[in-house]
C-alpha cells in the first residue's frame, strides 16, 4: 500500500493552504486588514491558512511541535527545548497579497537542531511549488504535479552578468553599495526585485546568483526557502558568513543575511569588508 512521504504531505498541505488563501484573494472589493501588535498586517487568509496547516501537521506528525507566525506566542524556554519543529509562515508577503500582485507564498519547513532540512514554498496565484529535502534534492512542481529537479547555479568570474535579487520593499543604501561593488569587481549586474520568499527560490532554481537582505526578517520568513536552497546546493549566511541557523537564540528575528547560489565561490572576500 502506498504511504505518503513527508515531501508528498508538504506538497499537499501547501497546495491546500493556497486554496484557502485564494478564497479570500479572489473575493471582490478591498481585502479586510487588521494590524498585529508589531503593526504588521493580518487578513482572514492568514488565519485560514494557519488553521489548515496546523491541523494537517498535527495529524501528520503529532509529536513534532509547530511554530507559526500566527500561533499564540510560545515561550522562549519552551521553544529553545525543541530539537525538531515545524516552522510556518501561512502567508508570506501579506503586503503583496493586499496589493493583489501575486508575489506571496505559503512557507512550511522542518527544522532539526537548528538546520532547515525539509521545506515547501507554494505560490497560490500560479500554483507553482518549490520543494526541497537536504540530501535528497530540490524540485519545482508545476500545477499539474510534474516534478522538475532544480539546482543552484555555479558562479565564475567573467560570466556574462551577476544576477542580484533585491527586495521590492526593503532594498536600502547598503544593498545598493554592494550591487555597485559587484558591478565594479565582477562585471555587469542585473537586478531582479520581487516580494516574499520567492527571492530565495530564484537562486535555488538557477535564475539568480546572490540575494543580500540587509533589513529585518523573521525565521519563518526564510526557513522553507532556505531548505529548498540548501537542497539545491546553495546556502544562506549572516553578514559574518556564518550559516544561518534557526531557534538558536531568544529572538525569532534573523540577522541580516546573504543568500548565495554557489557557496564555493569566494563571496566573503569581496563582500565582508563592506558588511562589517
Amino acid at each position: 500500500m502506498w504511504k505518503e512521504t513527508q515531501l508528498d504531505a508538504l506538497l499537499r498541505i501547501g497546495i491546500s493552504a493556497g486554496k484557502e488563501i485564494l478564497s479570500v484573494y479572489n473575493q471582490s472589493g478591498d481585502i479586510d486588514v487588521t494590524l498585529k501588535d508589531d503593526n504588521s498586517p493580518l487578513t482572514e487568509a492568514d488565519r485560514l491558512a494557519h488553521q489548515l496547516i496546523v491541523a494537517e501537521l498535527q495529524e501528520l506528525t503529532p509529536d513534532i511541535p509547530i511554530l507559526s507566525e500566527e500561533s499564540a506566542e510560545t515561550s522562549v524556554q519552551q521553544r529553545m527545548d525543541w530539537s525538531q519543529f515545524w516552522i510556518v509562515d501561512p502567508l508570506d508577503g501579506t503586503k503583496e497579497f493586499i496589493k493583489r500582485n501575486g508575489e506571496f507564498t505559503v512557507n512550511i519547513a522542518l527544522i532539526t537542531n537548528g538546520v532547515p532540512e525539509l521545506g515547501i514554498v507554494h505560490v497560490p496565484v500560479c500554483g507553482m511549488n518549490y520543494l526541497g529535502q537536504v540530501g535528497a534534492g530540490a524540485w519545482k512542481v508545476n500545477p499539474e504535479g510534474e516534478f522538475k529537479e532544480i539546482s543552484a547555479p555555479r558562479f565564475s568570474l567573467g560570466q556574462s552578468v551577476v544576477r542580484v535579487v533585491a527586495s521590492r520593499s526593503h532594498r536600502g543604501e547598503l544593498v545598493d553599495k554592494l550591487i555597485a561593488l559587484m558591478a565594479s569587481e565582477l562585471g555587469p549586474t542585473e537586478v531582479v526585485s520581487m516580494g516574499s520568499s520567492l527571492k530565495i527560490c530564484l537562486l535555488a532554481e538557477g535564475k539568480a546568483d546572490i540575494y543580500p537582505r540587509l533589513a529585518p526578517t523573521s525565521e519563518w520568513d526564510t526557513a522553507a526557502a532556505h531548505a529548498v536552497l540548501s537542497a539545491a546546493g546553495g546556502e544562506i549566511y549572516d553578514t559574518s558568513f556564518k550559516t544561518l541557523t534557526y531557534n538558536q537564540k531568544e529572538s525569532i528575528l534573523n540577522p541580516h543575511f546573504i543568500a548565495i547560489a554557489d557557496p564555493k565561490f569566494d563571496w566573503s572576500s569581496l563582500l565582508l569588508p563592506s558588511l562589517n
